[in-house]
């Protein structure tokens, strides 16, 4: 079941607790019990794609830097991690726009405590922010997926964070890309990014949450975090996070997705941008 997330008083300490594994892939366990060092299991495998295209503004660009970094040094992120049964999560970082246009900020890194996520935060924050072209949502998590097999690690969830201000509008359907991924066992959630009106200029649609929703994410448990204001930006991604390494959904605010089918279209980018474009 997958869920959409209103934050504010989302958050309750009893999130973080129980077994985190309830969350699992279906081939979670027998990846685990294969003949790897003990020192490569972590509680989940996370990869945060992030969202890098021109229509993000450099100040939404820097804000969601900050978001991050802040996320990963935060008390409730370093309790969630300790609520796992390795206490250690691997973690890698990459800002995408276009279906070939993919950067590796952070490759993949152990969390384990405050030394750790400290060395995260600051290399996030340390490499210049960019902007690029068109937005490839099936790009980032085509991507994304060959990276969980190029790691040394093996997590009890193998989770893919994407978020983004519009619609996919570059490479592939994004359902074919989601349902790839879902079918190897891993997690999709959505960080839609909703802080300015929709204009003929841009293209941002109404109601990306629903798209994101019912088109973008998948997996058991996945969930949405929309960002209606850009004041929670941090508040938002610090939400997500948390969740995402505690392996919970929240008891409060839920929504369940609506039927079959999708609310908003899930080709709407491709369709505005031939209409806007011809190509």
């Amino acid at each position: 079941m997958r869920w959409c997330v209103s934050i504010g008083a989302m958050f309750v300490a009893g999130t973080m607790a129980g077994d985190v594994a309830s969350f699992a892939a279906p081939n979670a366990a027998s990846r685990i019990a294969d003949n790897k060092p003990a020192e490569a299991v972590v509680d989940v495998e996370l990869i945060l794609a992030v969202d890098v295209s021109y229509s993000m503004d450099m100040d939404e660009l820097a804000i969601q830097r900050e978001g991050y970094a802040q996320a990963i040094v935060s008390k409730d992120f370093l309790q969630a991690l300790k609520s796992g049964p390795s206490g250690k999560i691997a973690i890698t970082y990459f800002e995408w726009a276009a279906s070939n246009d993919q950067k590796v900020i952070i490759p993949w890194r152990v969390i384990d405590g405050p030394e750790s996520a400290d060395a995260v935060a600051a290399e996030i924050m340390k490499t210049p922010v960019r902007r690029a072209s068109r937005t490839s949502i099936s790009g980032a998590i085509d991507f994304a997926m060959p990276l969980f097999d190029q790691n040394q690690y093996h997590g009890l969830r193998r989770v893919i964070d994407i978020s983004g201000d519009g619609p996919n509008n570059n490479g592939e359907p994004v359902t074919i890309a989601r349902d790839a991924a879902v079918e190897k066992g891993i997690v999709i959630n959505g960080l839609p990014i909703m802080v300015k009106e929709p204009s003929y200029s841009t293209m941002d649609i109404e109601n990306l949450d629903y798209y994101y929703e019912d088109c973008v994410i998948g997996g058991p448990g996945s969930f949405v975090v929309p960002i209606k204001g850009r004041e929670k930006f941090r508040e938002a991604i610090h939400t997500k996070l948390v969740m995402e390494v505690a392996g919970r959904t929240p008891p409060h605010r839920v929504v369940p997705v609506a039927g079959k089918e999708p609310r908003v279209s899930c080709t709407i980018g491709e369709k505005i941008w031939q209409d806007r474009w011809g190509r």
